[in-house]
């Protein structure tokens, strides 16, 4: 079907109207990295690379993004195990309260981030008598990275459906060898796709983060907003936001890539 003149030129301005909104933000971010002024003057008076240089020296941030890295690695592949574990069982099973199983496993997601912080607080300090870390950071931050991964997984079950399987079972082969050659391979593209938006939860959480990191972890979210408003730190924030821009270009495309979507959605 093809669309008249004006409601093609209405289209294309409300695409550009909401890429602009996107997208410009981020582009402040890139060009006041750039800033010879020290504050987030606006337009930049001068163009400077100091600041990459401050950036790539400063021990704070490196630190945090290192912390943040470690954190969402260990927080992925505990949700790529518990929730294609969870996915399989709700998909391939049928028991009583099933429906509630899966209600119970994607809330997390929808709780507001301050009362997941103050339960998992709880749980941990007065509940387990353990004290706040590593450990605590990344099961808190695995509570919400479960649901991408089940919901990725879940959805990939529901669209392969079991008759393959069953072929492959028919001709010999055993449960396990036909979930490493046959399942396996079939949900390549959605554990990629849960990893990465599970990382990239992970890595830019803050309310969470704040009540179950505990005094001496600081990742790179938390890092970011104590030195946002301090003098001299906001044109080195800056640069980590741009680094982290550019960065989170790279799991897109290879996302792309070995999904095998290269044209971008277009049959």
């Amino acid at each position: 079907m093809r669309l008249p003149l004006l409601a093609r030129w209405l289209l294309g301005a409300g695409v550009a109207v909401a890429l602009a909104f996107i997208y410009v933000p981020l582009l402040v971010v890139v060009v006041t990295s750039f800033n010879s002024d020290s504050t987030f003057s606006w337009p930049p008076r001068g163009l400077t690379l100091r600041w990459w240089s401050a950036a790539a020296q400063n021990d704070g941030a490196l630190d945090a993004v290192a912390t943040s890295a470690k954190v969402g690695m260990a927080a992925t592949a505990v949700a790529l195990v518990l929730g294609t574990m969870a996915a399989f069982a709700l998909s391939r099973h049928r028991f009583f309260g099933r429906e509630t199983v899966s209600l119970l496993v994607v809330l997390p997601i929808a709780l507001p981030g301050i009362v997941t912080g103050i339960a998992l607080n709880n749980a941990f300090r007065t509940v387990l008598g353990l004290d706040l870390g590593f450990v605590s950071l990344v099961v808190a931050h695995a509570t919400f990275c479960v649901v991408v991964v089940f919901n990725n997984v879940a959805a990939r079950l529901r669209r392969l459906g079991g008759n393959v399987e069953e072929a492959s079972m028919d001709l010999g082969a055993t449960r396990l060898a036909t979930f490493r050659m046959v399942t396996l391979p079939s949900l390549g593209s959605a554990l990629l796709a849960g990893a990465l938006l599970a990382f990239a939860l992970s890595f830019d959480e803050i309310i969470v983060t704040t009540f179950t990191a505990g005094a001496e972890i600081e990742t790179l979210p938390v890092w970011i907003f104590s030195n946002l408003f301090r003098p001299n730190s906001a044109p080195v924030v800056n640069v980590v936001g741009t680094v982290l821009i550019i960065a989170s270009i790279v799991p897109i495309w290879l996302s792309q890539r070995l999904s095998g979507d290269t044209a971008g959605g277009r049959i």
